[in-house]
């Protein structure tokens, strides 16, 4: 899985978007393989944020003038939030650049698997928890909301760009198989 991931992800161009009054952002999709499937890692945000408060998202943030691109915004910021080092995580690739509608933020997706999050360490002043769901669940369509463009799962709504970012992968990974 994670070698057709990285096929799919090389072999297409990137949209990107940029843009004056728009903030440079990165989040990283981790993958991980656990009792015999695979899982894609959220984040839920904490009360304590100013943008976002209690939303599921995925690890990530804007970037500081001392990251040197968005990759490593995305690194340092997997490591602040949730205790993810960037020795334990292997970039499969990028998805296209994503909007968030009411706060200017373009957002960079990183895809990247990740060993059995087993050690995480969320950060309680900008992350509530982390969980996880079953890529099987999130490739059948019946689990898809059209009319909210949202995934729910076990009581955590997926929803805006995290659910764009997600269906953005669902889509690549579903056309590659045919399904």
């Amino acid at each position: 899985m994670q070698q057709q991931i990285k096929r799919i992800l090389r072999h297409r161009k990137k949209e990107r978007i940029t843009g004056e009054n728009l903030k440079a952002s990165a989040v990283l999709m981790p993958l991980f393989y656990s009792q015999g499937q695979y899982h894609i890692l959220f984040t839920e945000r904490s009360d304590e944020v100013v943008f976002h408060k209690g939303q599921v998202c995925f690890p990530g943030g804007t970037r500081e003038p001392s990251d040197s691109d968005l990759l490593q915004t995305v690194l340092r910021e997997a490591e602040e939030e949730i205790g993810l080092e960037a020795k334990d995580i292997e970039i499969l690739g990028e998805l296209d650049d994503i909007i968030t509608f009411v706060t200017n933020y373009v957002i960079s997706p990183f895809v990247a698997f990740i060993s059995h999050p087993n050690s995480l360490r969320t950060n309680g002043r900008e992350v509530k928890g982390a969980f996880s769901v079953p890529l099987s669940f999130l490739i059948d369509e019946a689990n898809f909301k059209q009319d909210s463009y949202a995934y729910e799962y076990e009581g955590h709504v997926i929803w805006g760009a995290t659910a764009r970012i997600l269906k953005q992968f669902i889509d690549l990974l579903k056309s590659e198989s045919g399904a």
